[in-house]
């Protein structure tokens, strides 16, 4: 996905993410930027699973955007799962860099 600069971004270790709080309003409203996301989290979640392949995912929590650098493991409905169970909501996921 574009590579979006935000400013403030807090940037945090993949268990941290079970701590955080998240609204229920997506931060992407935009149907073809959803459809983009969706893209990008599937082509990760392939990568992740074929070489352990670590992305940036930027997203908002109650507290404001944080970014966390990962492997994404599996694709919910709602959530994108990463490891050690950990889930992050796609409603509030805004970006994904492949690095």
């Amino acid at each position: 996905m574009e590579n979006t600069t935000f400013t403030n971004i807090a940037i945090i270790d993949k268990e941290e993410v079970v701590n955080l709080k998240f609204p229920s309003e997506p931060v992407v409203v935009d149907p073809s930027k959803k459809d983009q996301l969706m893209t990008e989290l599937h082509r990760a979640t392939s990568l992740g699973n074929l070489s352990k392949h670590k992305v940036n995912i930027i997203f908002e929590d109650n507290e404001g955007v944080k970014k966390v650098n990962t492997t994404i493991w599996a694709i919910t409905e709602k959530s994108v799962l990463l490891k050690k169970g950990v889930f992050l909501p796609i409603h509030r996921i805004r970006s994904v860099d492949l690095l």
